[in-house]
């Protein structure tokens, strides 16, 4: 029989477990401590002389304590293993697991099971207070729980600085300024899929008379793939910057992406070069969407090919042909990423590369700002707020 110096006694022990893992939690003790100070708790105040505590986590329950319990414990059960019908828990495991001679608490939050307590007490004729038992167990899991939020909460603003400041890093690789004279006009659309993009464009005036044009696609996305194209517009600029040709050009930035890839990230890439002087157009394309050529005087165009395959997919590169067109006067190139002819449509249509070629057909000789702003208006009928799967690029060059 219990007494009311019993009842005393124990309320006693309550209020004194309440208090350390309450102080534990208040001083933001690790998870570790906190469920030290539960087990101990639930041993030496409680009529419990073995305990198993699973926590859930991610579509499963993980075993957090294990103490005085012999045989084999699982240390996962899956969610879908744990079912409780009206109060009565059933778990779907394998017979060689040690629960079924134990108690067992499931410990809820609202509608949600967050943990599993499985006990053995000390003296089956003595009571234990199970509400007290599993409000002290429900204290503990929502403490790791809100342990664990904060926690990725923090993963997550570290990860959003980190992908701010890979953005700043990539907007600051493209040109602040693109030309617009009476010899080249450019104008360009880049519509990043994220806040960090896979794209690349570029135009470097190496003199009066030469110029150099580039697009480029990174495989992957996000910061990774930023650092990958900052470290290979770095290299391209290098080597501009030298007296090497397309070929040599295009030879070591494919040896540098592999030296620093081992063949696991690739790029596709266009090259061009274009000499005002001689009216001569040079180009290389490593495996990239071929930009389309239009020759405005007599409405005809063409799309750039020649050249390699994609850059960092091997440590040599198989083959490699320069394309050259010569006595070129009022042109334009329209280069562009696969984000722009993948762009789909509620109908799960692609825009694809006839519409791209019918478009431009019909548009030939536009000025390079109309000619975006056109298209911009085209690609939003089309898609239909469809979002984008990919980062959209589109370079226009008008000679």
């Amino acid at each position: 029989m219990i007494t009311e110096t019993h009842k005393y006694q124990r309320k006693e022990l309550q209020l004194k477990s309440l208090l350390e893992i309450t102080q534990a939690i208040n001083e933001n003790q690790s998870e570790a401590i906190l469920l030290n100070i539960f087990k101990f708790t639930c041993l030496v105040h409680l009529n419990i002389k073995a305990l198993i505590l699973f926590v859930a986590k991610e579509g499963a329950f993980e075993n957090k304590i294990s103490h005085g319990v012999k045989g084999k414990i699982p240390k996962l059960i899956a969610a879908s293993q744990v079912v409780d019908q009206q109060g009565e828990l059933s778990l779907e495991l394998e017979a060689d697991y040690s629960l079924e001679q134990l108690e067992y608490l499931p410990v809820y939050h609202k509608d949600k099971m967050l943990a599993i307590l499985f006990l053995r007490r000390k003296d089956e004729a003595l009571e234990l207070d199970l509400d007290f038992t599993k409000a002290l167990t429900n204290i503990l899991v929502v403490a790791l729980e809100n342990k664990r939020f904060a926690r990725k909460q923090l993963e997550q603003e570290i990860l959003n600085r980190e992908v701010a400041i890979a953005s700043q890093v990539q907007q600051m690789l493209f040109p602040a300024e693109l030309p617009i004279d009476k010899e080249l006009k450019a104008k360009v659309t880049y519509l990043p899929h994220s806040m960090v993009g896979g794209d690349y464009y570029d135009l470097i005036r190496k003199s009066k008379d030469e110029v150099y044009f580039c697009i480029a696609d990174v495989s992957g996305k996000g910061i990774a793939a930023a650092l990958l194209m900052s470290n290979f517009q770095a290299a391209l600029r290098t080597l501009l910057r030298s007296d090497a040709d397309l070929e040599m050009v295009v030879k070591q930035l494919n040896y540098t992406l592999y030296e620093n890839t081992h063949g696991e990230r690739f790029i596709t890439f266009f090259l061009g070069y274009f000499n005002f002087k001689t009216r001569e157009l040079m180009y290389v394309n490593a495996g990239h969407n071929p930009p389309l050529l239009c020759r405005d005087a007599t409405g005809e165009f063409e799309s750039l090919q020649a050249g390699t395959t994609i850059l960092g997919a091997f440590d040599e590169l198989p083959f490699l042909e320069i394309g050259k067109r010569e006595h070129l006067t009022n042109f334009s190139l329209h280069l562009y990423t696969d984000g722009l002819t993948e762009a789909m449509n509620p109908e799960e249509e692609e825009y694809g590369e006839d519409r791209l070629e019918a478009f431009v057909t019909k548009n030939m000789g536009m000025d390079p700002d109309d000619f975006h702003r056109k298209f911009l208006k085209k690609i939003e009928q089309f898609s239909k707020n469809v979002p984008l799967r990919d980062d959209l690029t589109l370079l226009s060059l008008r000679f």
